[in-house]
């Protein structure tokens, strides 16, 4: 297979459409379908189902979609990083965020990025530690923003800073007056019914190691993957969750929660920064990474 072949399936994944694909490549459709043809025969594998209304992928499509993804992007760094002139970092950097960090530093990165990288072009994706590190494995993401990360000869890891969880209850059911209330223990954390994420989310396994290392056992009434999803349920219904503070103040509703310290022992969850150790970093990422790393600092202070 060669660049080109997987440049023009790749379009016509993400297009649905040969015709489309065609025309944004500015390609004739016969030769466009030959080359995907092309490819498929050499992989001895349909990548595409074609129909009426256009192509859907199959599942050997639906994977090389995703390798395709990395090597062409991986392609472009390599030509960006070559065209560096005088050490100015030119180029796209992606950047992977949890959804709880997100809402909160992709403002104020963005506008620190085009001030201090105003020929490079910054891309953010949402996703869970485990997913960002699935992309910076095959190459989908640059940089990634992760929580409690094991050591992998995979990774290269940064920690930055510590974030202490929090007992997140709804504010009606508490009748408390102050966002932060009296310390719990794991013990105690333990006897409440909890909405938290599947394994393996980094936070979930993080309490359920707690839990087990004080001889207790999470009480989990649901699994929900997404933040403001808990939040929701947390506010009404009775359900409790394990947060960070900036989940809870980066809704803007603060006022719907009250939240109890976990402690004896504290319970907190180490935030840092990934990039791959098995691709090479160009200037924009490792400038990139030092203004992430100043960025969590200053607005987790």
């Amino acid at each position: 297979m060669d660049l080109k072949q997987l440049d023009y399936f790749t379009h016509v994944a993400e297009m649905g459409s040969f015709t489309r694909a065609a025309s944004f490549l500015s390609v004739a459709q016969p030769a466009l379908s030959r080359q995907v043809r092309s490819l498929e025969v050499e992989l001895r594998q349909t990548l595409l189902q074609r129909n009426g209304r256009g192509v859907t992928l199959t599942e050997a499509g639906k994977r090389l979609l995703e390798h395709s993804r990395g090597i062409l992007a991986q392609v472009e760094r390599a030509r960006l990083d070559l065209e560096d002139h005088r050490g100015a970092a030119t180029g796209r950097v992606v950047l992977a965020l949890p959804p709880s960090v997100s809402r909160t530093l992709t403002g104020p990165l963005v506008r620190a990025f085009r001030e201090r990288f105003p020929k490079a072009t910054l891309s953010v994706v949402e996703g869970l530690s485990t997913y960002a590190l699935e992309w910076l494995a095959i190459g989908r993401a640059d940089c990634a923003v992760v929580y409690n990360v094991v050591p992998s000869p995979a990774v290269d890891l940064l920690p930055v800073l510590n974030e202490q969880l929090f007992l997140v209850s709804g504010r009606a059911r508490t009748q408390g007056r102050k966002l932060i209330g009296t310390p719990i223990t794991l013990a105690e954390v333990a006897m409440h019914p909890l909405v938290i994420p599947s394994r393996p989310h980094s936070m979930r396994m993080l309490l359920e190691t707690a839990l087990a290392n004080v001889g207790c056992k999470a009480r989990v009434a649901l699994e929900i993957e997404s933040i403001p999803a808990i939040l929701d349920l947390v506010k009404h219904e009775d359900l409790h969750a394990v947060l960070a503070l900036n989940a809870i103040q980066s809704t803007g509703n603060e006022a719907d929660f009250c939240v109890r310290p976990i402690g004896k022992p504290k319970l907190a969850a180490t935030l840092g920064i990934a990039t791959s150790s098995q691709r090479p970093r160009g200037a924009l990422i490792e400038q990139c990474a030092e203004l992430v790393r100043e960025l969590l600092l200053e607005l987790w202070a």
